[in-house]
């Protein structure tokens, strides 16, 4: 096995995981894997420009993780930068400072390779299950963009759009620095439009109602789980490989939309980073079943960060 530490840093959080990879038998054992809510993409849909607060909140996670890494004796390290990244006249302030302190550059990739390593990462684990038929459509809602991948064994069609929760609720749901709160129908209908705009776009490349099975990715997508399943606090095992009905998204949805900031941070499952966002998210969330035609999405805790993991590996 190899000693490997993935980085994945989004438009809102970043996160860590420290794990020997086994290719020969498929097998990640994990050390450590870690979150946190950094909103490094705060602004940039408005300004283009990552934020200097930003900037400094994602450095000081660095530093955290660089203490982790190094606990662990990781042998490989890789650090994947996407949406925010991308979008930013800025980003070489990003990478040089990711740079002196984890001793790596970040990769700013394109959605494409985003699409390609939460494929790999939410599907590695599925091969042999009878009760998951193939293909898959994996979706990675994240805080900037979606993306959309459709294959079996490997990646047949693969999108990223730019629709997330952080995007949408800035661009929407913004009034004088501060998130609307109940959303009013005008902004949530100016949510839905942009998603359809961007579904359309996606369906140019990938087939998004061939496939078997809805599996979907990322903190709005395992927030709504949670809700769904009851929990009182955030529990990855039971929120892993769930499965939620298309009716219960839309009872989940239309409960956050009337919801106000105090309500929905009183959710025990809620983290307190997705509070002004998680609305924006389960919209999206709606929209991209009731597109594709799924009756339930298969929830996934493995993502693009394992599908960095075994990159390394």
């Amino acid at each position: 096995m190899t000693r490997v530490a993935a980085v994945d840093c989004g438009t809102n959080s970043i996160r860590l995981l420290v794990a020997d990879a086994d290719p020969a038998t498929g097998e990640l054992v994990e050390y450590a894997r870690l979150m946190e809510i950094v909103r490094l993409g705060q602004g940039v849909d408005r300004t283009g420009r990552l934020a200097p607060e930003a900037l400094e909140r994602t450095f000081a996670a660095c530093r955290r993780y660089a203490e982790v890494i190094g606990e662990h004796g990781a042998e490989k390290v890789r650090f994947v930068a996407t949406s925010a990244s991308r979008d930013a006249e800025n980003r070489d302030d990003f990478v040089r400072g990711v740079l002196d302190i984890l001793g790596v550059e970040p990769e700013v990739i394109s959605g494409d390779q985003e699409a390609a390593f939460s494929f790999d990462g939410a599907t590695k684990e599925l091969t042999g299950r009878d009760d998951l038929a193939k293909p898959y459509l994996v979706v990675d809602i994240g805080g900037g963009s979606t993306e959309f991948v459709v294959g079996d064994d490997r990646v047949r069609a693969a999108r990223s759009v730019d629709i997330g929760c952080v995007r949408m609720t800035e661009r929407h749901l913004m009034r004088d620095g501060a998130v609307e709160d109940p959303l009013s129908p005008e902004s949530a209908a100016a949510i839905r439009a942009d998603v359809a705009a961007a579904l359309d776009l996606a369906a140019e490349t990938v087939p998004l109602t061939s496939a078997a099975t809805l599996v979907g990715l990322a903190g709005t997508v395992t927030t709504v789980a949670a809700i769904a399943l009851g929990l009182e606090e955030y529990d990855s095992e039971a929120i892993h490989h769930s499965r939620v009905p298309l009716d219960r998204v839309r009872e989940i949805t239309a409960r956050l939309l009337a919801s106000t900031h105090a309500e929905r941070a009183a959710i025990g499952a809620m983290h307190p980073g997705r509070v002004d966002v998680i609305t924006s998210g389960a919209l999206i969330l709606q929209s991209v079943m009731e597109r594709t035609g799924a009756r339930e999405i298969v929830v996934s805790e493995h993502d693009i960060l394992d599908g960095i993991a075994w990159s390394l590996a």
